[in-house]
């Protein structure tokens, strides 16, 4: 199971990182086509969902390598049991959360669906196709995020720790 867990966050990274670099690509044929005196039509509302998909497809690989922001200033003071209830309490919290958000995700997605709703900006794409990549996004954010509160609460959960605040100058 954990195998199968950490590739599927392997796999929606690798997916936002596809959507990264075509979203360089459609930023660079937009300036392209400025230059060039020529029109690509609807290329900066891919622009944007692009962006979005990258964003999205990102998080549960982002918070299993411990690099989203978390304010550790009492979790630090804490140790033993009251740590690792906060920590429970914590990740439940954050579980709940993202479950509400993949199920509101999920919904929106399929209400685009539902009732043909296009993108208002000239390309009249079908909403519920960029909506899709957010709402992979946030279930697979949910999925994780319940797996870091299981792992926590058997005592087999290890916080990576990210180098980043040893970088700031």
């Amino acid at each position: 199971m954990r195998r199968l867990l950490n590739a599927l966050y392997d796999c929606t990274a690798a997916l936002a990182a596809i959507a990264m670099v075509a979203l360089l690509i459609a930023v660079l044929l937009s300036i392209l086509s400025r230059q060039m005196n020529f029109l690509i039509s609807g290329i900066d509302a891919y622009a944007g969902y692009l962006m979005a998909a990258a964003g999205f497809l990102a998080l549960a690989h982002t918070l299993k390598r411990g690099e989203h922001i978390r304010v550790t200033l009492i979790i630090n003071a804490l140790k033993g049991k009251p740590r690792k209830l906060l920590e429970v309490f914590a990740l439940a919290f954050g579980s709940l959360l993202a479950i509400l958000f993949a199920y509101y995700s999920v919904r929106l997605a399929w209400q685009s669906h539902e009732f043909n709703d296009i993108s208002t900006s000239n390309d009249a794409t079908p909403l519920w196709i960029p909506q899709l990549s957010m709402a992979v996004g946030a279930v697979v954010l949910a999925i994780a995020c319940v797996d870091e509160m299981v792992l926590e609460i058997l005592g087999k959960r290890s916080v990576p720790v990210s180098g980043e605040a040893l970088r700031n100058e």
